[in-house]
């Protein structure tokens, strides 16, 4: 079987469930659409969304320290901008683009924030234009805006190292790829390769931090993925970043190629 693409995803609000996508238009320099354009800011973070700057994922709520977050089930719909969550018997919907429904929001999140940072304030969700809260968005505007593959292969091989399985969404990626070889995705670092119609260049390999530690579906820590992979491997890398040059519709079923 030819490499190709297996899954399309997005994170409408940093650190809470993904969006599956069918295909996705990419444009030269963009991420994905929507991906991770609102974030929940903690309530010592100054963000300011009319002038926004990149920041530290620390200043926001995330999966690395904020582990409940796993068990909600989350939805935006972009067209409306209604946001919708289940947490056990618990329903929430509210509208993100006016004042109520943001305050029910930051209300909800409110009791997801550690004891020492709890306070009269409260979460506050954000978004600017232009801005993709990615953890590596520090880093450049370049790689605000990059896209995170994951190989699956790679995700197997440590699979059978550890003797446990590692559910894809520990990685938070935006494409995955199957029929690969086992990390051979470290390869295209400052290399250009084909998803389909779309060219890329690889950017940064990903770090992997805590986040990855947390089920997806207990939302309890249960693999120590970094410490695992650096126990086999040496470092705690697994995925990488990519850079849209062409861009163009990207599908499931698409054709891993180097680019020609």
């Amino acid at each position: 079987m030819p490499a190709q693409v297996s899954g399309l995803s997005r994170y409408p609000i940093k650190g809470l469930s993904y969006q599956p996508l069918n295909s996705v238009t990419l444009q030269a320099g963009r991420g994905v659409s929507g991906d991770r354009a609102f974030a929940l800011a903690l309530p010592a973070t100054v963000f300011d969304e009319t002038n926004p700057q990149p920041l530290s994922k620390f200043e926001f709520m995330m999966l690395a320290r904020q582990e409940a977050l796993a068990r909600l089930k989350t939805s935006y719909d972009g067209s409306t901008g209604l946001f919708s969550l289940i947490d056990g018997t618990e329903r929430l919907s509210a509208d993100v683009h006016c004042a109520e429904g943001r305050a029910a929001i930051e209300a909800f999140f409110a009791r997801f924030l550690p004891e020492d940072q709890k306070s009269s304030k409260k979460p506050r969700l954000v978004t600017a234009a232009n801005h993709c809260f990615t953890d590596v968005g520090v880093h450049s505007s370049e790689l605000m805006h990059a896209i995170s593959v994951l190989n699956l292969a790679s995700v197997r091989d440590l699979e059978a190292r550890i003797g446990e399985r590692l559910d894809p969404r520990r990685f938070r990626a935006n494409i995955l790829v199957e029929g690969l070889d086992p990390w051979v995705e470290n390869e295209w670092l400052n290399h250009e390769l084909m998803l389909g119609a779309v060219q890329y260049r690889g950017m940064r390999l990903t770090r992997r931090c805590p986040a990855t530690e947390v089920n997806p579906d207990s939302s309890i820590r249960d693999i120590n993925v970094p410490r695992e992979l650096m126990r086999f491997f040496g470092h705690i890398h697994l995925g990488i970043y990519l850079t849209v040059i062409k861009g163009g519709v990207l599908r499931i079923g698409d054709t891993v190629t180097a680019a020609g």
